[in-house]
């Protein structure tokens, strides 16, 4: 059983003791239908010229007793508007939500028609499609005779186990929702945390009978605009409308703030961390003498993950082993296992960490006023004397690279403290940090040669991969066969020589070895006859273009999100461009650029570039960098005219004449 098996478990246990007071009944909305009179859907007028409109989208979740404890009901009832040929396409397949802890009580789907005419698709219209690449399955509605002006309707209603840990609802989308409600039902024994995010409504608890014995937690959002989720350098799931709640409370038994960080830590801190046997301590110090020491803790960490990853195969399908002894000899763990052999091993090395737990700042973004176990979905270590971070499941990251979007977020930290003796774990919320743009530095080193011959000289490369950006390049080496590597390269290649063949091409610090050690460097040649063009007696060079194809941001329709970026990160190009004696050359002070965004008073990204001339030699220097992941909103305009600066210097073309 892994981590999180062993926490849903505690849970079940934990919920069905709630329940042990309670009745046996049905949910209350078992027999939920649409309206069966009802063969034409009325548009309201602002909505008549939209693509696509949520007209209704009514969610419920019930809380109620099961034959093995506590089960929940969830209802999903939805009314689409299509109004485009794209949303015809996007919805001519509505997917049935299920999973393997998920029992479909009902699935139903109808077509409302313009003319009036109603399709109900029957259970003979479901199919099922494989996902090659992820290996999964889907079942879904083939909708036949969909049109433009046509309502969609679906119900589902499923049984699962409950979330009671923490759960998040969406109450905005991508497109506009004309009427939007969401209902909690539970025993009026319970007492439930809440928190609406981004304006949204607040809930309404409806007044208990004297012999109610549920009670309902309302939350009504009507006309909730669109909120587009193709801004780029955004994120979208902490800028929308969302409800969180979360069981606080038990009157039945008195149990208060249930589901607390400080449980939880204590919790996990005595489960990780037991006395072990003398065969399990034996085993692990045979494996610490295979790990290379170090005095620098950072090295020496970075030599346990190596090994670890190395030689361990993580999955968290895999059986938990009984023993770190079953571990090591078997070279298989899953989620738990692999932590208690960190542990163990960080134990044994004396080298101090604190587990952290976190979730995705583009998922489940981290509230640090809202404990939810919802937020504990992924693990990292830190190292307090070296303030750095390790992720100990991703196999081709190396201290200190973490998942970026585990980064610039809140996250539990569980620190050892002693008391009379005793060691224990505190938790603690703090910040993640993320390595700095010093780190993901990339520097550029380019020579463009005329000397030899003005219609095409040579140009030489040499790239330095900082960081995250050596990431994307480093593990291949290890993970791909050689011809494809070779292949992959070559692609990576073509965006420095503007897609020109390379004469020579060298790579070194390829490889897991010198991830987060040393950067990636690349070392290209190549021809720049296709980067000049003949006019009269003038040669016009695309100077710009040897810095590697910028991206343009574009922004059509005003800006709705601020910017939060993966990473900071910074760039550092020195190109030389030597002339033919006696040659000339205009367009020179189009090198001249400064784009800079200060934020709360300090430059917090920047693209600055100059030149100077000496003699036949051209010294063209640029800087660029992006500090901070977020930039508000009344900064855009500002940062766009830094990230387009790049592209703009893409596009210097020099004048060159003999």
């Amino acid at each position: 059983m892994n981590l999180k098996q062993k926490v849903k478990a505690g849970l079940l246990f934990l919920t069905a003791c709630f329940y042990s007071n309670a009745q046996g009944q049905d949910f209350s909305f078992k027999n939920y239908n649409w309206d069966t009179k009802e063969t034409k859907v009325e548009i309201p007028a602002k909505y008549k010229d939209e693509k696509e409109v949520i007209l209704e989208r009514n969610v419920k979740i019930e809380f109620v007793p099961g034959k093995d404890g506590a089960l929940q009901y969830y209802l999903s009832h939805e009314k689409i508007y299509i109004n485009s040929d794209e949303a015809v396409e996007r919805n001519n397949k509505i997917y049935v939500p299920y999973g393997s802890n998920e029992n479909v009580i009902a699935t139903k789907a109808r077509v409302l028609l313009k003319s009036g005419k109603v399709i109900e698709l029957k259970k003979s219209d479901i199919k099922e499609e494989t996902d090659e690449e992820r290996g999964v399955k889907y079942k879904y509605f083939a909708v036949n005779g969909l049109e433009k002006g046509a309502v969609v309707e679906t119900i589902f209603i499923l049984e699962e186990e409950p979330e009671l840990k923490g759960h998040t609802i969406r109450m905005q989308d991508e497109y506009p929702i004309a009427k939007g409600t969401f209902q909690l039902i539970y025993p009026d024994h319970l007492v439930f945390r809440t928190k609406g995010y981004n304006g949204l409504s607040e809930p309404v608890i409806t007044e208990k009978a004297p012999s109610a014995k549920f009670t309902t937690l309302t939350v009504n959002e009507a006309d909730t605009p669109a909120l587009d989720d193709d801004e780029n350098y955004s994120n979208w799931n902490n800028n929308i409308k969302r409800f969180r709640y979360k069981l606080d409370a038990n009157l039945a038994n008195g149990a208060k703030n249930l589901f607390n960080f400080k449980e939880f830590s204590t919790n996990l801190y005595d489960r990780f961390h037991p006395e072990y046997s003398k065969k399990d301590q034996t085993a692990i110090n045979d494996f610490c003498k295979g790990i290379a020491k170090s005095n620098d803790v950072q090295e020496q960490v970075w030599n346990i993950e190596n090994k670890i990853k190395k030689t361990i195969n993580y999955s968290r399908y895999i059986d938990s082993k009984e023993t770190l002894q079953d571990i090591l000899k078997s070279k298989q763990a899953n989620q738990t296992d692999i932590i208690r052999l960190y542990i163990a091993v960080f134990t044994t090395m004396g080298i101090e960490n604190n587990l952290v737990f976190t979730s995705s700042r583009y998922k489940k973004p981290f509230d640090a006023d809202f404990e939810s176990y919802e937020n504990l979905d992924e693990l990292l270590f830190y190292f307090p004397s070296v303030k750095k971070y390790m992720t100990p499941l991703e196999v081709e990251y190396r201290i200190p690279l973490i998942p970026r979007e585990l980064a610039g977020t809140n996250g539990l930290f569980i620190k050892e403290k002693s008391f009379a003796g005793t060691k224990m774990g505190i938790g603690e919320i703090a910040m993640i940090d993320i390595p700095g743009a010093e780190i993901t530095h990339d520097i550029m080193d380019i020579t463009i040669d005329f000397s030899k011959d003005i219609e095409n000289p040579l140009v030489t490369s040499k790239i330095q991969f900082g960081g995250y950006s050596a990431l994307n390049f480093q593990p291949i080496k290890d993970f791909a066969p050689a011809e494809n590597y070779k292949t992959i390269l070559k692609s990576i290649a073509e965006n420095y020589t503007a897609e020109t063949e390379y004469k020579t091409l060298t790579t070194s610090n390829d490889g897991v070895e010198f991830i987060g050690k040393k950067p990636f460097v690349m070392d290209i040649t190549f021809e720049g006859k296709d980067l000049v063009r003949k006019a009269g007696e003038n040669y016009l060079f695309s100077a710009g273009l040897t810095i590697g194809k910028q991206m343009e941001l574009y922004q059509e329709n005003k800006r709705v999100l601020p910017v939060e970026i993966n990473n900071p990160h910074s760039y550092t190009r020195k190109i030389k461009i030597i002339l033919p004696q006696g040659a000339t050359v205009k367009n020179l002070e189009k090198f001249n650029m400064d784009k800079k965004l200060d934020v709360n008073g300090k430059t917090e990204a920047a693209f600055v570039s100059k030149y100077e001339k000496k003699g036949n030699e051209i010294i063209v220097e640029n800087t660029e960098y992006y500090n901070i992941l977020h930039y508000p909103l009344e900064h855009f305009e500002a940062y766009r005219a830094v990230i387009n600066a790049a592209a703009d210097f893409n596009k210097i073309v020099i004048i060159v004449n003999k």
